[in-house]
Order: C-alpha cells, then sequence, then structure tokens
C-alpha cells in the first residue's frame, strides 16, 4: 500500500454527516479504547481515517452478557496467582498513598530495563501514558503526529482533540509500518512520531532492526514513541525492545502495559522509558502514578518475579492462536498472522451485521473497515473460548 495524499479537513466534510455537519459524539468504549468524542459517519460508526473505520454496535447500553468476551485483548489467565496474593496481602493499607511503594515499583523496573529510575514514569495503564503524552506536546494547539494507518488510537485522538492533525500512513502490503513513507511524512510542524509494534489493531510486526534504525535517526530531530504493550507475547521479546536507545540518549519513548501478558488490565499499571529531559517536560504538567492504587503496586512487583505465570500466558495465548489459525484454514478464511494477543481476518459481510450476530451468539468481537475490506479482529481468551468463538464464526459466516 502505498501513501495516499488526502486533504483531511476535506475528507472529513465529505465522509462525516451529523445534524450540524462534521462533530464528536461521545462513545462509550466496549473495549480497551477509551472513551472519548469520535467523528461518526451515517450509520453510527466511527471514523478515523480514510483509510480505517470501526463498526460499533447499534445500542451498547443492552448488550447481553457475553459467554467469550473477546473483544478487549484481555488476558484470560491472570492476575498472576503471586499478583492477587500480594493484592490482597495489602489491601488494608488501601487507606494509604502509594508513593514509597510507588517509588520501590520504579526501582524494580529500572533495574530490569536496564535504565535509572528517572527514565521511568509510571501510569494507570498505558494508555493513560499515552494520552497524558499527547495531550502535553500538542496542548498549545497546532502540530502533526505521524502515525501507520491502522494504528491504535489512544494517542491520537487525543492529539487531535487538542488541536494536532493526525498524518496518517498505510501500512505496507506485508502489514508492517511503511517507515520510508513515515520519515517523508515528517515535516517542520511534526511535534510526534507514534508507532505500535506490534501493531494494534493488526497484530503484525515492523523489523526490529529496520524500526531501530529508524527510531534513532528520526529521533534526531522529532521525539518517537514507541507503543510495546504486546512485545512481551514474543519469545525473547526484550531483543526486539527499542528501549535501548533511550539508554544511548535517543529521543525515544517506551510504552510498556502490566495490562497483557501479566493479566492486569483492570488493575491498571503501565508506565514509559524516556529520557529525563522528556519525563521532566510531562510530570511538570501531570502526575503519572497518582492514578495507581498501592495493593496494585504491590500486585505489578509480585507479577514481574512470577515468570511461571509470564511462560504460561505466553505458551497458552500461542496455542490459542495456532487453534485459531486452523479453524479459520478449515473454513477456507485467510487471515493475517498475529504476533499479540489477538488477530484479524477479512469477513464477507457488513461490520455492524457480524457485530450484531456473534453478540446474539455471546461471543464478543471488533469489527473495521481498512481499505474498503471488512475484518474481525479477535482477542485469544481460554481456549474453550476460542472454540464457542469459532463455532459461533462458522454458523454467522454460512
Amino acid at each position: 500500500m502505498g501513501t495516499t495524499n488526502i486533504n483531511r479537513r476535506d475528507w472529513i466534510r465529505k465522509s462525516v454527516l451529523t445534524a450540524g455537519g462534521a462533530m464528536a459524539l461521545p462513545y462509550i468504549g466496549l473495549a480497551e479504547t477509551p472513551r472519548m468524542p469520535l467523528l461518526l459517519d451515517t450509520e453510527g460508526n466511527a471514523v478515523y481515517s480514510p483509510f480505517f473505520k470501526e463498526y460499533l454496535p447499534k445500542n451498547p447500553a443492552v448488550l447481553p452478557e457475553l459467554s467469550a468476551k473477546l473483544n478487549a485483548n484481555e488476558n484470560p489467565y491472570g492476575p498472576s496467582p503471586m499478583a492477587v496474593e500480594a493484592f490482597k496481602n495489602s489491601a488494608a493499607g488501601g487507606n494509604r498513598y502509594a508513593w514509597k511503594e510507588l517509588f520501590q515499583l520504579v526501582d524494580k523496573i529500572a533495574t530490569y530495563e536496564g535504565v535509572d529510575a528517572k527514565n521511568i514514569m509510571m501510569g494507570p495503564g498505558s494508555s493513560d501514558l499515552l494520552e497524558k503524552t499527547a495531550m502535553v506536546f500538542f496542548m498549545n494547539g497546532g502540530g502533526n503526529v505521524v502515525s501507520a494507518d491502522p494504528a491504535y488510537m489512544s494517542l491520537i485522538r487525543v492529539a487531535e482533540s487538542v488541536g494536532a492533525t493526525w498524518k496518517p500512513v498505510p501500512l505496507k502490503d506485508d502489514w508492517s509500518h511503511d517507515l520510508k513513507a513515515m520519515e517523508e511524512a515528517i515535516d517542520d510542524d511534526t511535534k510526534l512520531v507514534y508507532i505500535c509494534n506490534p501493531n494494534n489493531p493488526t497484530g503484525t510486526m515492523t523489523d526490529a532492526k529496520e524500526l531501530l534504525d529508524f527510531c534513532s535517526r528520526v529521533s534526531e530531530k522529532v521525539p518517537v514513541f514507541v507503543d510495546e504493550a504486546y512485545l512481551w507475547f514474543l519469545e525473547e521479546g526484550e531483543k526486539q525492545s527499542m528501549v535501548n536507545l533511550v539508554k544511548e540518549g535517543k529521543d525515544v519513548i517506551i510504552a510498556r502495559t502490566y495490562s497483557k501478558i501479566h493479566g492486569m488490565a483492570g488493575l491498571r499499571v503501565g508506565y514509559i522509558v524516556a529520557l529525563e529531559e522528556t519525563l521532566n517536560r510531562l510530570q511538570n504538567i501531570t502526575r503519572g502514578g497518582m492514578g495507581i492504587t498501592l495493593p496494585s503496586v504491590y500486585a505489578a512487583m509480585a507479577a514481574m518475579d512470577d515468570a511461571a505465570f509470564i511462560e504460561k500466558s505466553r505458551t497458552l495465548n500461542a496455542e490459542c492462536r495456532e487453534y485459531v489459525y486452523k479453524s479459520l484454514d478449515q473454513m477456507g478464511i485467510e487471515y493475517v498472522p498475529s504476533y499479540t494477543s489477538f488477530l484479524i481476518f477479512p469477513i464477507e459481510m457488513q461490520g455492524n451485521d457480524f457485530l450484531e450476530k456473534m453478540t446474539e451468539l455471546k461471543v464478543g468481537v471488533r469489527a473495521f473497515q481498512f481499505m474498503g475490506k471488512n475484518w474481525c479482529r479477535v482477542s485469544m481468551g481460554t481456549m474453550d473460548e476460542m472454540k464457542m468463538f469459532t463455532a459461533a464464526l462458522s454458523k454467522v459466516l454460512v
């Protein structure tokens, strides 16, 4: 896919029709995407770019209880037993702020990442830190953020809400980031480059060596934010990380979360690794760790020590992914190989109808449109949940 030059304002004016013209409407997020204003088309679906749309449930307030909730990339096996025990043992201290304990967690993370504590900023999940970065970098209005299209929209939506322009660069035919086109898209108004690797919602990887070279060079001109939320689902994921660039003094921000491999999405812990001056810029405006509870801090420290649970999550996730691959092969459905806890495949039906039929069978998934084709994104649950999913899919797509 090459980069297409489109005037974004003209596109929004033509593609989004409401009673008052183009406008932002609230949407209650049913999955990992946070609540924020969205541009909706005439059918009530979220429009992100000329190439990227998400189909939304018609009435999210009356959705049935799901037997297989596979729409939020949640780890079905967590939190780890060690994290649960640490949370329970510290819950009675929930009347206290967690500053001392948070410093202990920061020190533990800094040792793990091989950086100084001054290079770590905590937050209640990595999305919170993506959004705070967007607010601080673009709070004075103007400027643009360059990213892939499709991409995880949290940072991008907040940047746009405070006056930024999004410069979307379509992924390549192999679903990797088009780094050459992204670099060419950078101009004097670019304030940030955002890369999610592995990418959400496609589940695909960009070559680590190519990305390392890109981040090293580009960060000399503009900060690069690399979201590595799903990296630990890879064997030896640390070898794919860009975190060493921070050690080299590069203006790169790395985001990590405890929501995925550690199974702590509801406990809300994440962090970023960056240069001290970058974090000072953020922390002069906002406090990242204020939103983390004391029991969650203890749970996070315990989770880091539970190597057996981490390996279990990685292994069972891969087994479920292989099961879905084989099931889709048997149905004659092509899919995009994934490096994450979810995968995408094309669906030959309208996205809203697909969501409605799957939901009626009590299976929750996501539905998108990329480049004019409809796609399902399914998260990896337990094996029993994945069997529910494939059974429902065979009924819906017959």
